[in-house]
């Protein structure tokens, strides 16, 4: 049994239905992602699929200078509050250090500690600080086992509401893989496990100044993800990934999510 974790009218964990959690990578434009985040809406809707609607304000552990990042904080949160408003979803989003925090969890329900930073202590226990949902990708450089020292820096502060996310691991030079023996051992940590199958067909620095990825790889991984056994699914999506400038080629193609969707909710039910 894993603890259930309540994000927005969210409830993600135990005996709940499959959680998305879904957006673009990155803030581009208010009506970017409020169009975006509609679309997901919908589609979640329809297939009775509870939904959470996830974007970056700033892309900080980019490979390049000239990487884009995204408009920074001030202008992030303010598409986030809107987003919020007008979609009414629960929000996530990534921080990069302590200092952004406070103004991240007037805005969020899930603070996201990125895969770079999972073993940051100051920002995950800060961010823990606040109460609100913390969820940690667990970073591409550790065992599933790594996980339970961070998991005991958030509870120190009191907080439990932690969800954790896998991400693939390395393997090898700019390459990734996914053993899903790991989803069940995070998951014996009591707490709720997330498989984001996006970031888990990234290659990073394949593209010598930046990550490349196979998103052809994505609908398998999610399929297998849910058969294993996970609580949610973590995908980003764009109307168009070709375009986008920033992990193209890791997100899919707002056309192609209903399709995943139906797949793995008819696996979901057959488990």
């Amino acid at each position: 049994m894993t603890r259930v974790i309540l994000a927005g009218n969210v409830k993600i964990g135990d005996k709940q239905p499959l959680v998305l959690i879904a957006g673009p990578c990155v803030i581009e434009s208010e009506s970017l992602c409020l169009e975006t985040g509609k679309a997901i809406k919908e589609i979640a809707g329809k297939l009775r699929i509870p939904y959470i609607f996830k974007s970056s304000f700033d892309k900080a552990n980019r490979l390049s200078l000239d990487s884009y990042r995204g408009p920074g904080i001030k202008k992030g949160l303010e598409v986030l509050k809107k987003v919020k408003k007008y979609l009414k979803v629960p929000i996530l989003t990534d921080i990069h250090c302590t200092k952004e925090i406070p103004e991240v969890a007037k805005v969020a329900d899930i603070i996201q500690i990125p895969a770079f930073l999972c073993r940051q202590t100051d920002i995950v226990v800060e961010a823990a600080k606040t109460g609100k949902v913390v969820n940690i990708k667990k970073g591409q450089f550790l065992a599933p086992w790594d996980i339970l020292p961070i998991i005991k820096k958030i509870e120190s502060t009191g907080n439990r509401n932690i969800l954790l996310t896998e991400r693939g691991v390395c393997f090898g030079y700019n390459n990734l893989v996914s053993d899903f023996r790991s989803l069940k051992i995070m998951r014996d940590t009591g707490y709720p496990v997330i498989f984001d199958a996006t970031h888990s067909i990234q290659v990073p620095g394949g593209k010598g100044t930046c990550s490349g990825g196979e998103r052809e790889f994505v609908e398998g991984l999610s399929r297998a993800a849910v058969a294993f056994g996970c609580d949610g699914l973590f995908l980003e999506v764009y109307p168009d990934p070709d375009k986008a400038p920033c992990d193209g080629a890791n997100m899919i193609n707002l056309k192609e999510l209903e399709k995943l969707l139906k797949q793995v909710k008819r696996i979901e039910a057959a488990l």
